[in-house]
């Protein structure tokens, strides 16, 4: 008897298994069009799903693997959110220091005009960019002056933003 509760207490661990949620903070959601990118993104991981109310985005995943597989997902996208399960960035400590003149950004979400205004506040708040090419609907963007890789990406992130520094 003992035997067979076990057999079956092994078979239902899986089925009883709580499902995992993670919620980030700060996320670039300005239009239908980001809340659309950001259900899309998450989506795209099996058996995960997100719901974005304004700057939260709450995923709900079958698994810890699966919840930072959507987490990825929606920084691929081009979107950034603060919380206990987010990504860290991915800079090093020489690349954090690393002094730039001239730096291409690709990835970051900028579907409309309202998302364009609002990467465009984020660069320009990083001392030393003199000047920038964001604009709407632009798969990457240059940034030129004086300033750090790791105060880009800070800026981006705060703004809710997230792409790739070249």
């Amino acid at each position: 008897m003992k035997y067979h509760l076990l057999a079956l207490s092994l078979f239902l661990a899986p089925a009883t298994q709580a499902e995992v949620t993670v919620t980030l903070e700060g996320v670039h959601n300005c239009c239908k069009s980001c809340t659309n990118g950001i259900t899309k993104a998450v989506t795209s991981v099996k058996d995960v799903t997100a719901a974005a109310d304004g700057t939260t985005v709450t995923i709900t995943a079958k698994s810890k693997s699966s919840a930072k597989k959507a987490v990825q997902a929606l920084m691929a996208a081009g979107y950034y959110g603060t919380g206990a399960e987010s990504e860290k960035s991915s800079l090093s400590n020489t690349a954090a220091a690393k002094k730039l003149t001239e730096a291409t950004v690709t990835g970051a979400h900028l579907c409309c005009q309202k998302c364009a205004n609002a990467m465009a506040d984020a660069v320009k708040s990083v001392p030393g960019v003199t000047e920038h090419t964001v604009a709407s609907k632009a798969s990457t963007f240059t940034v030129k002056g004086e300033f750090t890789e790791a105060d880009l990406i800070a800026a981006m992130n705060k703004a809710g933003f997230h792409g790739a520094v070249k």
